[in-house]
């Protein structure tokens, strides 16, 4: 074999949304910190990300997850999650994915019947407690840290779709959550393409008009998604993430509805203890709860539970022969969408 590099990884998927997880071939990587180490990915590093995520080793409807050693002597594990568009901090999908992946594979023994775990990100730890029975993770519980609704009711001029108000809150990376019927929008399959339309203009109108930084994680700054809110016909929760560079989020989203709650709370329609089911455009399923609210300046500082499911699908390993014209892959709109200024 003629590889360059050999990667190895693990896929699973939560609630239909795939997570790879990288487990070896990677190397030891630069930063003191997770957070230092998701800023280089994001800088100097990015050829890494393009090699793993981009055709033709990768596909848009994924993220891919490097598993780290951690920074924390109280963490378990360490992790980042790569996408298109960058290295993002946190994802309660791929949490749960890469929870599921740890436990079923042996890479951490599975305690039944339940196993806790810290894992740590660059936006803080995250506990984390996975029913298991039989050698399956049958459900993993996420304490993610703290989230906060940043800015409410902002205004947004959004080119071709005018006036639009958004919440701006952090669920351990930035959302711009928008309720769908102001564009006259549903949250249904049939419906994707309008959403990622609008969900896209949307994103670059934010980014560009309103100032959003993390007031202690440096890099941590402007929204990493737009999130259509809304609820379905039993008035469970129901949501779309909008993922550049043009695609629904399979799953209902953990650091989306981590952000949702802390709006909820803010505006004073929810409280400590109160628990909620999250529904996908696929319909499928996170419990999501409010397990602490503290005060802090501005709107509260909320800890989110989100409880899913994750299923392990597949084992493979990437490579790259030094002839390969494409060292680091390429993106085409007709399978990555239209918004492809969006990806760096």
């Amino acid at each position: 074999m003629r590889w360059q590099k050999i990667v190895t990884m693990v896929e699973a998927h939560a609630e239909g949304e795939i997570g790879r997880i990288v487990t070896g071939g990677i190397g030891k990587l630069p930063g003191s910190s997770i957070l230092e180490t998701l800023n280089w990915l994001n800088s100097d590093g990015q050829s890494l990300r393009h090699f793993l995520v981009n055709e033709p080793r990768g596909f848009a409807q994924m993220s891919t997850c490097l598993l780290l050693p951690p920074k924390d002597p109280k963490a378990d594990v360490a992790f980042v999650i790569m996408q298109g568009d960058k290295t993002h901090a946190m994802s309660g999908s791929n949490t749960i994915c890469l929870t599921t992946v740890l436990l079923e594979t042996g890479q951490i023994e599975m305690q039944e019947p339940k196993t806790s775990l810290l894992i740590e990100t660059a936006s803080g730890l995250v506990e984390v407690d996975a029913q298991c029975h039989g050698g399956k993770c049958q459900s993993v519980s996420l304490k993610l840290s703290d989230c906060y609704a940043d800015q409410l009711d902002q205004t947004v001029k959004v080119e071709g779709y005018g006036d639009v108000t958004v919440d701006i809150a952090f669920g351990g990376i930035f959302y711009a959550l928008v309720d769908a019927r102001q564009l006259g929008l549903e949250i249904k399959p049939d419906q994707s393409r309008q959403l990622v339309a609008a969900g896209s203009a949307i994103h670059r109108a934010v980014n560009a008009q309103l100032d959003i930084k993390h007031p202690e994680f440096k890099g941590i700054e402007g929204i990493s998604y737009v999130m259509f809110t809304g609820f379905n016909d039993q008035g469970e929760m129901q949501g779309a993430t909008i993922m550049p560079p043009g695609r629904v989020d399979r799953s209902p989203c953990g650091t989306g509805n981590s952000a949702r709650l802390a709006v909820m709370v803010a505006r004073g329609e929810a409280q400590k203890g109160d628990a909620f089911i999250a529904r996908s455009i696929i319909n499928s399923k996170f419990d999501v709860a409010i397990a602490d609210v503290k005060p802090r300046d501005g709107y509260p500082m909320i800890t989110p539970q989100i409880t899913g499911r994750g299923w392990v699908h597949g084992i493979h390993q990437i490579g790259v022969d030094p002839d390969d014209p494409y060292q680091t892959g390429f993106t085409l709109s007709d399978c990555w969408g239209e918004a492809l200024d969006l990806l760096d």
